[in-house]
């Protein structure tokens, strides 16, 4: 913890933050060794800090450290500035130029956005790191040099790699000790503190008084997302010093001044389908649904009915049930018989329970002293897909008196699809 602290001090990081402080660990870890590092972290986060730490505390702290920035060099001529090239090697090549791998030599090289690189480059760069051989642009000769590499990247190499844009050897070969970067809005405990820093180093730089914060402007701070990061923060601070006349900066002074800091960017539902299958096939999903809620129903009657025929049940007053009735009245089709009948007997009377008795709205439930026996029937259904959407089309048709168009629109399909579908079906 001693040796964090110094390191922190040297390298001027600021932090509270247990995840950055064990990245940190694991740079110090790793500097004595030789071995490849791949620094991973979102943009502006401080990648290249972390390699001057493995440089400094490494043996080649006294030879030369360069950064280089893949993705800043034109694909036509990063060989030439990693490796060098001979005289007419290109047009333009007026005489020989070492690389950076040659100048280097002994030291260290960190090569930050090494996704860009391109993939010739990339075999180039493993020959480097497998045997320490190169070949200048338009030589035949072969070099060795002794460099150590760190690399750095804000994307997502395996995808890369799956995308064909990346070598899976050179992924593994950088990736010998991984250190992950926490992006700022991991570290929210830090925000404040970097923030006083920035303002503090502005005031001093400027020979003016530092900015603060309130509690609301806080909170603003702390609730940001920060998608930029270290770098971000600081330019928010810069930008609040010298666009702000008080010292004391709120919440409306923050809005007034960048009001992208109070944008929540909440995930939404939005709609992917666009075309017309899918959204036939969501219809389907929607019909499979509805009838197996119907089918749920149905065994939900089959259970009342069997309770009703079982036992014996005592109903105060037949008004609290009469909500059943409905239920009674759909199990069977408007020109069949009931598909459920009771007789009871009793001893001064014999009561059967026919059509008259349902359209006479009397309860179902029976009186708890009555001797009951019933037969029930179950009507089979035909609950297919292509039975439901031959029936909805039929009575699209019906509805709007064989106009495709309108009944298209009910149906919520487009009209070529109708003509289809009345084709497939054989419908007029």
């Amino acid at each position: 913890m001693a040796e964090i602290q110094s390191i922190k001090q040297r390298f001027g990081i600021i932090t509270q933050s247990a995840l950055l402080e064990q990245s940190l660990d694991t740079a110090i870890r790793v500097a004595p060794t030789d071995l490849t590092v791949l620094i991973t972290g979102e943009s502006g986060v401080g990648k290249e800090i972390f390699s001057k730490v493995i440089h400094s505390l490494s043996p080649r702290k006294h030879n030369p450290f360069i950064a280089i920035n893949c993705g800043a060099i034109p694909e036509g001529t990063i060989n030439s500035e990693l490796f060098g090239h001979e005289k007419g090697a290109f047009t333009g090549a007026t005489g020989d130029r070492k690389g950076y791998f040659e100048t280097v030599n002994g030291g260290t090289i960190f090569l930050d956005e090494v996704g860009e690189m391109p993939l010739d480059t990339q075999s180039f760069l493993l020959r480097i790191l497998e045997s320490g051989e190169f070949i200048r642009v338009g030589s035949s000769q072969v070099q060795k040099t002794d460099v150590r590499v760190v690399a750095a990247t804000h994307v997502d190499l395996r995808e890369k790699i799956r995308q064909g844009k990346f070598r899976d050897d050179l992924f593994y070969r950088l990736n010998t000790v991984p250190i992950q970067i926490p992006a700022l809005r991991d570290r929210r405990e830090d925000i404040l503190v970097l923030f006083r820093k920035f303002s503090m180093d502005f005031a001093e730089k400027y020979r003016g008084l530092s900015i603060q914060l309130d509690e609301d402007a806080k909170r603003v701070l702390e609730s940001y997302s920060w998608p930029g990061n270290v770098r971000e923060l600081k330019n928010v601070a810069e930008q609040m010093s010298v666009l702000t006349e008080q010292k004391m900066i709120s919440a409306d002074d923050l809005r007034l001044v960048l009001p992208h800091l109070f944008q929540r960017n909440l995930p939404a539902l939005t709609s992917s389908s666009n075309s017309e299958g899918t959204t036939f096939q969501e219809r389907e999903i929607l019909y499979k649904l509805l009838f197996d809620m119907k089918n749920d129903l149905t065994d939900l009657k089959k259970v009342v009915f069997e309770l009703i025929r079982n036992n014996d049940l005592e109903v105060p007053d037949a008004h609290h049930i009469r909500a059943l009735e409905p239920s009674v009245q759909e199990t069977r089709p408007r020109d069949m018989k009931p598909a459920v009948r009771y007789e009871a007997d009793t001893s001064s009377r014999h009561e059967s329970f026919d059509d008259d008795y349902f359209s006479d709205n009397r309860p179902v439930i029976l009186d708890g002293h009555r001797q009951r026996q019933g037969v029930m029937e179950v009507v089979d259904e035909n609950l297919s897909l292509e039975s439901m959407e031959k029936d909805l089309i039929r009575k699209a048709l019906q509805k709007h008196r064989g106009r495709r168009k309108e009944a298209a629109d009910e149906l919520g399909i487009s009209e070529r699809t109708l003509y289809r579908k009345i084709k497939q079906y054989d419908l007029q």
